[in-house]
């Protein structure tokens, strides 16, 4: 039996199945009478109290065996102790008469849907926090027993409708073959788990739960994305072969992650990182690359209720640039807004976020939000390389506009005595396609500018990235992207600007080849993608990468494009 899954990790995994079915809460609308209130608050009450003291005892289990799983727990425990929630559900038990459990489903459903209906990926999936601190309290509530993936004593292939942050910070890897799960995609918790531990992994496989049983032999081809149960003697031999091939080239890619990223003809190119905080997993990469092409500074104003202080950025952002000395951090200004909520703003909901409030324009609405963030920013430039990027720009207006506040911030810390360095570098995100038209006259105005081509495919192909059901009119290799980004290339060589890709294309090694060969010396991407690309880079010539990417421009569709990459590659690694 074949089935097709979404390969969101690479590999391949062959090995017995372990079902995966933790505790679910079966929860009907129920109404209670006012002498069952005082029992519902106090059950309530007494739930809250022991999953708090399940979750610190994970944290204490967590906190020397990984501390980015004791997190995890950390952040549990920030939603589990929430006054607001806790008061909503309260107020649903006491003042509508709701059953607790009633009213707990209701409330914790209300904030998961609200982060499903989101554009940015990584708040997206911020649902199955929710959604995992409801279980526990739910469970605790019901009174069922507690499972989690430490019941594993073996190699196994997890299976599982969907597998929850507190699952997957249980389990052991050393017994984890693959993961295989009904749902999620390429950003969800169990794809990140996966990528981060190089567990192979299918998602996305729906009804597959009702198919697996337990101890059954499967196949996990997380290269092509086919799942085999109970494959034949024939079968398990070509998968053992096909991964034996895969872990060859998989050790063989991994010697790369130190190398220094140098063409086979001498020329240097530069490997940046993507960052989103200054924890040590994230700055542990800092040394086999060349800087931080991308900081995400969104992810500092998620972590509470209250905005990120002018101190408090000003010491995030100085721990950057600390660690890199004198390699460049590019900082890119808050990029949130529209449908991308934080609890510490209160932003209106728009029908079509994707178009709305977002980034710069959110920026230029609160100046006092925009100008704290660039005080602290121009502080941390006193101490090492810091350049300032700016997101969702679609105009020159944009640009000089944006400039301006940051000349103010300027002139408030020059007679507050307070030091910075005056020449620090200011580029923007080129992700509007209007931007990108008009490069020529947007590389006057600035020192550099970063590609992000996950935004600008979006833009291009008039595409909504997140709907499934136009999943397949989004085409990173379509021409007119390639079209458009060395249209956008030759304006910044020809005024002698720095341009650099940090969107998923950066971390690509396919579309790597041909944007070299386009004249962009400069890539960011996450940690994992070092190595793969670091190793097509040693391979390739210019005159190579200048042949492909002549070659590409007279090709009309995306899958003909891809396979003339994947073919040339192949031949590169040979």
């Amino acid at each position: 039996m074949v089935f097709r899954g979404l390969p969101v990790s690479r590999g391949i995994a062959l090995g017995g199945v372990f079902v995966y079915a933790p505790f679910k809460a079966k929860v009907g609308e129920q109404y209670i009478g006012a002498e069952e209130k005082a029992e519902h608050n106090s059950r309530f009450n007494e739930a809250l109290k022991k999953a708090g003291m399940e979750l610190r005892e994970l944290q204490k289990k967590m906190a020397g065996e990984d501390p980015d799983k004791a997190g995890i727990f950390e952040a549990h425990e920030d939603i589990l102790t929430d006054v607001a929630l806790i008061d909503e559900i309260l107020n649903l038990i006491n003042d509508e008469s709701y059953a607790g459990d009633f009213a707990i489903e209701t409330v914790y459903e209300k904030y998961v849907k609200i982060f499903a209906d989101m554009d940015d990926d990584i708040l997206k999936e911020r649902r199955a926090d929710f959604r995992d601190v409801k279980d526990r309290i739910l469970r605790i509530w019901t009174g069922a027993e507690q499972k989690n993936l430490s019941e594993l004593d073996s190699p196994m292939i997890i299976f599982a409708h969907d597998l929850l942050p507190s699952d997957t910070a249980t389990l052991n890897r050393k017994n984890v073959l693959a993961l295989v799960t009904e749902i999620g995609g390429n950003t969800s918790h169990s794809a990140i788990i996966a990528r981060s531990y190089e567990i192979p992994a299918l998602l996305g496989i729906a009804g597959v739960m009702a198919s697996a049983r337990p101890g059954m032999e499967a196949v996990v081809d997380a290269l092509d994305g086919d799942l085999v149960l109970e494959p034949s003697g024939e079968e398990k031999a070509r998968y053992k072969q096909k991964q034996a091939d895969y872990q060859r080239s998989v050790e063989e890619t991994r010697k790369f992650r130190s190398v220094e990223p140098v063409m086979a003809d001498g020329t240097p190119i530069g490997v940046y990182l993507n960052i989103g905080s200054v924890g040590d997993g994230e700055l542990e990469a800092q040394a086999y690359t060349g800087g931080v092409g991308l900081f995400r500074s969104e992810f500092l104003f998620m972590q509470g209720k209250d905005l990120p202080g002018e101190n408090q950025q000003f010491q995030v952002y100085k721990k950057a640039v600390e660690a890199y000395g004198a390699r460049q951090v590019i900082l890119r200004t808050l990029d949130i807004g529209g449908d991308k909520t934080i609890e510490s703003m209160d932003l209106p909901e728009e029908d079509n976020p994707f178009l709305g409030c977002r980034a710069l324009r959110l920026c230029f609405q609160r100046t006092d939000v925009f100008k704290t963030q660039l005080r602290a920013a121009l502080r941390a430039s006193a101490f090492g390389n810091l350049a300032l990027m700016f997101p969702m720009v679609g105009s020159l207006e944009d640009i000089h506009k944006a400039k301006y506040y940051l000349e103010e911030c300027r002139r408030e810390l020059k007679s507050e005595g307070i030091p910075f360095n005056k020449d620090m570098n200011v580029g923007v995100m080129i992700e509007i396609p209007a931007l990108a038209v008009m490069a020529e006259l947007v590389a006057r105005e600035v020192d550099f500018a970063s590609i992000g081509t996950n935004d600008l495919c979006q833009y291009l192909m008039a595409v909504d990235r997140l709907n499934p059901s136009v999943a397949a009119y989004y085409q990173s290799y379509h021409p007119a992207m390639f079209r458009l980004i060395h249209q956008v290339s030759r304006a910044f060589e020809k005024a002698g600007k720095a341009l650099s890709i940090c969107g998923e294309m950066g971390g690509d090694p396919l579309a790597v080849m041909a944007f070299i060969g386009m004249g962009i010396g400069k890539f960011s991407m996450a940690a994992s993608n070092v190595a793969a690309v670091k190793r097509i880079i040693t391979r390739l010539t210019m005159d190579k990468a200048r042949e492909l990417a002549g070659k590409l421009q007279r090709m009309t569709t995306a899958p003909q494009i891809e396979d003339f990459l994947k073919t040339e590659m192949d031949k590169l690694l040979a």
